[in-house]
């Protein structure tokens, strides 16, 4: 699953835009500010959405930080200033694409993908083998011999964590994280409730419980 940070100061055209892309199966973390957006950097995620007109850290000075970390991330630039020379400042700074305001959310998602393709290579016929079932990442898909199996998008990006670990004890903290995200709030009993409904679901999943500590994926 590739991961997506956008950074945009319009608060319901961020949430729009988290939602499509989530909704495409990437995970997303957004930021309405620089300075944020900034602290992140370190995290190197595998692609960059900045708008340029931001209240503090504009997304050029954000983008010269995000190169020098790693000059190959990939980048897309919004802005709502339709004017050449930020098209070929971010061009010629190592963004990768660009896109005006106002756009539809469906178009930013689709530059995504084509981006994300381009930088990483389509990786949609790319499975995980887990006893009977198959699994295709890109697609979101499963399928136990030949039958698919329906997962919600959290059941799925559940699933997709344990595969990142098999045989490894992940605590309720670090579900939380890895499938709702750092700015999650609320109880860690909603882990369970998935863990169930997984389990309802794919019957020959090997899931352990550990008592006090959380669950693991017992390897194949």
């Amino acid at each position: 699953m590739y991961t997506i940070y956008l950074v945009d100061d319009e608060i319901n055209l961020n949430k729009m835009l988290v939602t499509y892309l989530e909704q495409e199966g990437y995970r997303v973390r957004s930021f309405t500010d620089g300075i944020s957006a900034q602290a992140a950097i370190k995290d190197e995620p595998d692609l960059w959405v900045l708008d340029i007109m931001l209240p503090d850290l504009d997304g050029f000075q954000l983008l010269k930080q995000i190169k020098a970390t790693n000059a190959f991330t990939p980048t897309i630039f919004i802005s709502a200033r339709d004017e050449d020379i930020d098209k070929i400042i971010g061009l010629e700074m190592g963004s990768d694409d660009y896109i005006a305001k106002p756009f539809l959310p469906r178009e930013l998602v689709i530059r995504v993908k084509k981006l994300i393709d381009r930088v990483y290579g389509s990786k949609s016929n790319e499975h995980i083998e887990y006893g009977e079932y198959t699994i295709y990442p890109e697609k979101r898909l499963i399928r136990h011999e030949q039958d698919e199996i329906d997962l919600t998008s959290k059941e799925f990006d559940l699933l997709l964590l344990f595969l990142e670990h098999p045989g490894s004890a992940l605590s309720r903290e670090q579900i939380l994280e890895g499938v709702w995200g750092h700015d999650y709030f609320g109880s860690d009993r909603v882990v369970d409730d998935l863990v169930r409904r997984l389990r309802k679901k794919l019957h020959r999943l090997e899931l352990e419980t550990l008592y006090g500590v959380g669950y693991r994926l017992v390897k194949p």
